[in-house]
């Protein structure tokens, strides 16, 4: 039973490095190292290694990580493994080390004094031991790579190998330069992550952290990876990446991954990294591995891979093209343990492991392909930690970002120092910490940093210490900056450090199950008893969003219960409405995302959000849950009005006082979202949402859609959006200045409401009849036009200035003198062909054909037949030849149509008759 436990507890260790770090240093006093040796610093790369010691200035001297099945623990000198008083912490790391209980602990003949430290602890140990396959643990120094392999191959079988050395003496002998691929030591722990430097550490007593020390940003190694750069580059004057494909752009995060090609935003589309004892090289399309425009890079790019093996270089079938380019390489169906280089794209995960293996042991590998599709599929999904090659590069230090980037002609990078995550990033913290001025190059580099954080926080961290380090780092410079301010009144730029801040503050949070962890003092409590709330779960429609009328206050957690059967049916917790991601402004009135979701997938359980915000439920399309009970506690009320099942009377008297900042009026097919302020003096919504009752009845009924909408449509106001004064979308976006046009009646009845109507409109287009470029900004005005006099009873020239009979006048001429080209047809232009047809028929045939194309299976996709389909259509819903009418307008009405339209009568109040000669 002893022995289930204890194996039990061994895995429990290997999935959590907070319970390896309290074994380790379980009855571990102060660390002593004022005694008669210099230790070195150790550097920690990839995702499994992890400090258990630090010095006074954030030196490694202690770490432990895994390779394959098996553990190491490596110590910055062997002194360490030599001297009695660390015999608690020696005892404590072989215990750690076994594979099982019973393991037999072997030390090597060169650390006896080892032995009597082991053996004086109550552990038995094989004196003077040789590595041999019946040992569960082996114990060396760092000084003797000759049975390297066999060490490696040990600890990936299960073993334990406790190892310690330095190798600054060394590299006062060599040269530091060559310290962290060539010192004997780094031939063995590399492999999991751990390098030895050749920095030495002050000596002094350290203490013995709560939890597992951070890694450091960034240690300075002094291999010089420019001169990798150089090899790679050599005889490269361009890198003409314009290859067939876009590409994906590229994340560096790791210690010893290298940018090779950056464009002027100082996107990275080639790169290289150093792991363990291998190589890797990665190109953002698979196109890049298949150009002979690239035949050079490629070439260079196999030989630095191969290190001077001259082995056999292997290509994945999927890139057969590049055999053509490479003279040594052959074409293989899977990964081989006597490759030197192995060649594949980066869209499948299925030999992750092999190839870890293979380039932590002296491999290269070549790899490309981009993310942005997989992105474009995989709504919802980080690619930086889900897509299937990221699972193989994050470990290495290089990551493929979801976003995609413009195929061109770059200059390769020259030498010296290039823009890298973790150097701007520390560049960065120092600067906020000493509160000083930002500088060149952090300050060109500001932009890019604060995209790459965004990228990199979305790589779970959780049980993994490379990441979740970086995590604790941000956390602790936003907790000594403060989260900065910002509003319309206090903007902030796009390339300030109060920008960096908020992106980082937002990205950490949504890490977190309380984001008040992020500022200096607790949120205040909020009185807010539970509240259960009954949504409607079914939903024919696209995803949709729905309303709870509750406020989560920002910096607070609520706690969302569910009944079980709905746990991992597809639903959603949302908090927030504003869902413009503001990533790309110039400049920020508020944090660029202030939107959280999460799946519920327990009964019970928390959701935080930085800036807080209304909140939702989201129910996927085709979902037939029916009505759901949610009960929330930690919110508060927001005001919330719908017409038919709101009671005035508790409107005027509390709903409308409510204490959420925003509110929410409803009809059954529109829902609009604006600042409580504007409504609280609102005693009677239902005049106001009568009208825009009226208003979505005629959107359905010009769209030939039934009556009620599958999901009501959303108009959210912001302190800024993404683009435009509004933008169409699930939510329509408008900006706060929006408000009083869409509350106030007599402004609705005597102004319009052009803006809103128009958003409403595109969200009626349908692929199928329209003309992309012309008439994405045409058609969705059609809609304005129908309302505006159907339903608000203002004239065309009266609801839009463009419209006035002079103004369209003048655009048909200018149009016409410009010889009709269809790259001119667009906007207005366009929309006056539609009005031509509308005053001349009505808009019964618009309804007529909207219904038609509904139903129709087959629809062509090339513009030019979609043209002639609608002209034909048109055509025959109203029994007139409108095939001249088409041909005026410049549209390239084909002959064998004009020939079959000629049957019908001709349409003699043609307005375009009068423009012919």
């Amino acid at each position: 039973m002893d022995v289930v436990l204890l194996c039990a507890r061994q895995e429990l260790l290997e999935m959590n490095p907070s319970a390896t770090y309290e074994l380790l240093v379980d009855g571990v006093g102060p660390w002593d190292f004022t005694g008669g040796f210099v230790p070195c610093e150790l550097l920690l790369v990839g995702e499994d290694a992890y400090p258990v010691l630090l010095s006074t200035k954030k030196q490694v001297l202690i770490a432990v990580s895994q390779y394959g099945k098996g553990r190491m623990v490596v110590v910055s000198h062997e002194g360490i493994l030599k001297d009695p008083k660390f015999s608690q912490f020696l005892r404590n790391a072989v215990g750690w080390l076994k594979p099982c209980p019973e393991a037999l602990v072997g030390v090597h003949p060169r650390l006896d004094s080892l032995s009597q430290v082991l053996l004086g602890a109550g552990t038995q140990v094989q004196v003077g031991a040789e590595l041999s396959p019946s040992l569960g643990v082996f114990c060396m120094d760092a000084y003797d790579s000759s049975q390297a392999k066999g060490i490696v191959d040990f600890v990936k079988a299960g073993g334990g190998l406790l190892v310690g050395g330095q190798a600054w003496y060394w590299a006062s002998r060599h040269g530091k330069e060559k310290v962290l691929f060539e010192f004997p030591g780094n031939q063995v722990t590399s492999v999991a992550g751990v390098y030895f430097t050749g920095n030495a550490v002050e000596k002094g007593v350290f203490k013995v952290a709560k939890k597992v020390p951070k890694i450091p940003l960034v240690v300075p190694h002094h291999a010089n990876l420019s001169l990798d750069a150089e090899f790679l580059l050599r005889g490269v004057s361009e890198l003409d990446l314009v290859t067939g494909g876009t590409p994906s752009t590229l994340l560096l995060h790791g210690a010893l991954s290298f940018p090779l090609c950056l464009d002027r935003s100082l996107r990275c589309f080639l790169a290289a990294a150093r792991y363990g004892r291998g190589r890797l090289v990665v190109a953002t399309h698979e196109s890049q591995l298949c150009s002979p425009k690239l035949a050079k890079f490629l070439l260079n790019a196999v030989s630095w891979l191969d290190a001077g093996r001259k082995g056999p270089v292997g290509v994945d079938p999927k890139l057969q093209k590049l055999c053509s380019l490479l003279p040594q390489a052959t074409q293989v169906s899977q990964l081989a343990g006597d490759l030197s280089v192995y060649c594949c794209s980066s869209y499948s995960d299925r030999d992750a492991e092999k190839i870890h293996a293979f380039v932590a042991e002296g491999g290269g590998l070549l790899v490309g392909g981009q993310a942005w599709y997989w992105a474009s599929q995989n709504s919802g999904k980080a690619a930086v930690a889900e897509y299937p090659g990221n699972r193989i590069l994050n470990r290495f230090g290089l990551s493929i970002l979801g976003q995609s980037g413009q195929a061109a002609k770059h200059r390769p990078v020259g030498p010296g120092e290039h823009y890298h995550f973790r150097r701007a990033l520390l560049l960065f913290s120092t600067r906020v910490q000493d509160c000083g001025e930002l500088t060149e190059p952090l300050k060109g580099w500001l932009p890019r940093l604060t995209q790459d954080c965004a990228a990199f926080l979305r790589i779970p961290a959780r049980d993994c210490p490379a990441y979740a380090s970086l995590h604790r780092i941000l956390t602790k410079v936003l907790r000594r900056s403060g989260i900065p301010q910002v509003s319309s009144r206090c903007p902030v730029k796009s390339n300030s450090k109060e920008a960096v801040l908020l992106c980082m503050a937002t990205e950490l949070s949504l890490t977190m199950t309380d984001s008040a962890a992020l500022v200096h003092k607790a949120a205040a409590e909020v009185c807010a008893l539970p509240v259960t709330v009954e949504i409607d779960g079914t939903n024919p429609g696209k995803t949709a969003w729905r309303s709870t009328g509750l406020y989560l206050p920002e910096g607070h957690t609520a706690v969302v219960t569910c009944p079980c059967l709905v746990v991992g049916a597809g639903l959603k917790v949302q908090v927030g409405c504003h869902s413009d991601d503001l990533s790309q402004a110039k400049e920020l009135k508020r944090a660029p995302v202030v939107i959280r979701t999460c799946d519920v997938a327990c009964q019970k359980q928390s959701i935080s959000c930085l800036w807080g915000g209304l909140i939702y439920i989201v129910v996927p399309a085709k979902s037939v849950l029916g009505n759901v009970p949610i009960t929330v506690e930690g919110a508060v009320r927001a005001p919330f009005f719908k017409l038919g099942e709101t009671c005035e009377r508790q409107w005027e008297a509390c709903i409308r006082h409510y204490p959420a900042p925003w509110a929410e009026l409803a009809v059954e097919n529109l829902i609009l979202t604006v600042p409580s302020d504007s409504i609280r003096h609102m005693e009677d919504p239902r005049p106001l949402l009568t009208l825009w009752n009226k208003i979505m009845v005629a959107i359905s009924k010009l769209a030939a859609i039934p009556a009620k909408f599958p999901r009501p449509e959303r108009i959210v106001t912001d302190v800024q959006i993404s683009c435009g004064w509004m933008h169409s979308g699930y939510p329509i976006m408008g900006h706060l200045e929006s408000v009083k046009e869409m509350l106030d009646v007599n402004h609705m009845q005597t102004a319009g409401l052009w803006g809103p109507i128009h958003e409403l409109g595109h969200n009626q287009q349908q692929q199928a009849w329209e003309f992309p470029p012309h008439t994405t900004e045409a058609t969705c005005n059609l809609w304005s036009v129908y309302v505006h006099e159907e339903v608000l009873g203002i004239p065309r020239h009266q609801a839009h200035k463009a419209l006035r009979p002079e103004c369209r006048e003048q655009r048909i001429k200018e149009y016409l003198k410009k010889g009709t080209q269809l790259k001119d047809w667009s906007v207005w232009t366009a929309l006056e062909t539609y009005l031509q047809l509308q005053e001349g028929f009505g808009w019964d045939p618009f309804t007529h054909l909207f219904s038609d194309y509904q139903k129709m299976s087959s629809i062509p996709k090339d513009k030019a037949s979609k043209m002639n389909l609608w002209a034909k259509k048109f055509s025959q819903q109203v029994n007139k030849n409108l095939a001249p009418f088409f041909t005026a307008w410049g549209w390239p009405i084909k002959k064998e149509l004009s020939v079959e339209l000629s049957s019908l009568p001709s349409w003699e109040q043609d307005p375009m008759r009068s423009y012919r000669p």
